[in-house]
């Protein structure tokens, strides 16, 4: 990483002792990860460097800069979202006020798909990839990273989303596979895909009512809410996906905690059966994987 700029100025591990100090008496969960990773960001250094040379000079104007980040996050706003991207299956993303922030939970889908895609790439040379509501990408960009033979069409109704998908994959050397639409579910998507994904809004109104600030005050609402009862997406992508699916594909989702018989059930009466099913690393129901 580039290195700060020499001058006078308080210790890289004075500054990370001190921030650390203010987010843990305010109550932040995670107060020694988030002053590292504010400071990191403002400083621009990494964790080798706070190792190897924790007495480094900070300058004053990169200590105002984590100094300004940790007061973001005193006031609710997530780490990731004050700098600007998140790690997600191995790869950068950045994020827009148009996205939900990529989250570790997802990868239980990806893990759970990518056997299967990975089989049809190894039998046909080939495999396609739709993802309904992209966001930051995070799910196609995860599984081309993976699959070099797959290419992925993602779709989403927010521009701003889109733009930085692209840039997302851009970055992480997958544009040439990776194509954005446009479209509100499937409004204007053509094609057939080997498997199609997503992580859809599945909050109810009334688990909306009680997210924690960093999310309902930073992720985007419309990414977030699922109607009455959270299944309103999914009704959508069940009644639209037959003509999108090759024969033998597949409808990979996210799911809410308690979803996997409704969300079940609403594939079944469309034709759908469930054939995976995958729990997060908390133990709740997380993934389910569908075909015809």
């Amino acid at each position: 990483m580039a290195e700060t700029p020499a001058g006078p100025g308080e210790p890289l591990d004075a500054l990370l002792r001190r921030l650390r100090g203010r987010l843990a008496a305010a109550g932040v969960e995670n107060p020694a990860l988030d002053a590292r990773l504010l400071v990191e960001h403002s400083t621009s250094t990494d964790r080798m460097d706070a190792i190897r040379d924790p007495g480094r000079p900070v300058r004053s104007d990169a200590v105002q800069a984590a100094e300004a980040a940790v007061a973001r996050r005193l006031a609710g706003e997530p780490v990731h979202r004050i700098i600007g991207q998140r790690g997600f299956y191995g790869l950068t993303l950045h994020l827009s006020p148009d996205t939900l922030e990529p989250r570790p939970d997802t990868e239980t889908l990806v893990d759970l798909v990518l056997p299967r895609l990975r089989a049809v790439a190894a039998e046909r040379g080939h495999c396609r990839i739709l993802d309904l509501g992209t966001g930051t990408g995070a799910i196609a960009l995860a599984l081309l990273s993976q699959i070099p033979q797959a290419r992925a069409v993602a779709s989403d109704i927010a521009p701003g989303a889109l733009a930085a998908a692209r840039r997302n994959a851009d970055e992480n050397g997958l544009s040439e596979r990776f194509e954005t639409v446009l479209s509100d579910w499937f409004g204007d998507i053509s094609g057939r895909y080997d498997a199609i994904v997503s992580n859809p809004p599945y909050i109810t109104a009334s688990e909306y009512a009680a997210l924690a600030p960093e999310v309902k005050d930073h992720d985007p609402p419309r990414a977030l809410l699922g109607g009455a009862d959270g299944l309103e997406a999914y009704r959508v992508i069940a009644a639209g996906v037959t003509p999108h699916l090759e024969p033998g594909g597949i409808v990979g989702l996210e799911i809410g905690a308690s979803q996997k018989d409704g969300v079940t059930q609403v594939f079944q009466a469309a034709g759908l059966v469930r054939i995976d099913a995958a729990k997060d690393m908390g133990g709740r129901d997380r993934a389910l994987v569908f075909r015809l």
